[in-house]
């Protein structure tokens, strides 16, 4: 049911997917066992790509759903999985931080965004959601929502660099 690879820019029709707007999650049309699945294996997906967000349509589904797994201050990590999210309200100081992403594998960038946002969405069991987000965990927010809305984060910078990867010979 879930596909554990994740669609890149790499390959022309996946970034064509990743370029569209998904759909709203429909909560009847889905069973309980199966969102716990769903959320289960985008999960397991994500964290076996070492990221720390991934959204359904990374993963080919066309859904308005995200997971997160942001590191907190104490060192721990919440996860989230929320589904038909939209940013209620956004605050006017930005900062660019660097970013990359699980389907635009070696390459970052520098991308100004908001420092704090009010997330709204649904959570599992379609009751509503309002989460006031900073640091890091708003910029991950921002970043999964714009993936929902076909946006990359290669669209929101100019500055995008590679990482050089080492063959197993160099020292």
């Amino acid at each position: 049911m879930i596909e554990s690879k994740i669609f890149t820019i790499d390959n022309k029709s996946d970034e064509k997917f990743l370029r569209e707007k998904t759909k709203d999650f429909d909560f009847k049309k889905w069973s309980r066992a199966d969102i716990t699945k769903l959320i289960h294996g985008m999960k397991q997906t994500m964290h076996e790509a070492n990221g720390i967000g991934l959204s359904a349509n990374q993963i080919g589904l066309p859904h308005k759903i995200f997971v997160a797994r942001v590191p907190q201050a104490q060192g721990a990590s919440k996860f989230y999985a929320i589904f038909n999210p939209k940013i209620e309200k956004a605050s006017d100081e930005k900062s660019a931080q660097e970013e990359g992403c699980l389907s635009i594998p070696n390459r970052y960038g520098n991308v100004p965004r908001p420092e704090r946002v009010t997330l709204v969405g649904l959570d599992r069991n379609n009751k509503p959601l309002r989460i006031k987000a900073w640091g890091l965990l708003a910029r991950v927010f921002q970043h999964e929502i714009d993936h929902l809305e076909g946006k990359l984060f290669i669209d929101l910078t100019k500055d995008i660099y590679g990482v050089k990867i080492k063959n197993q010979n160099e020292k």
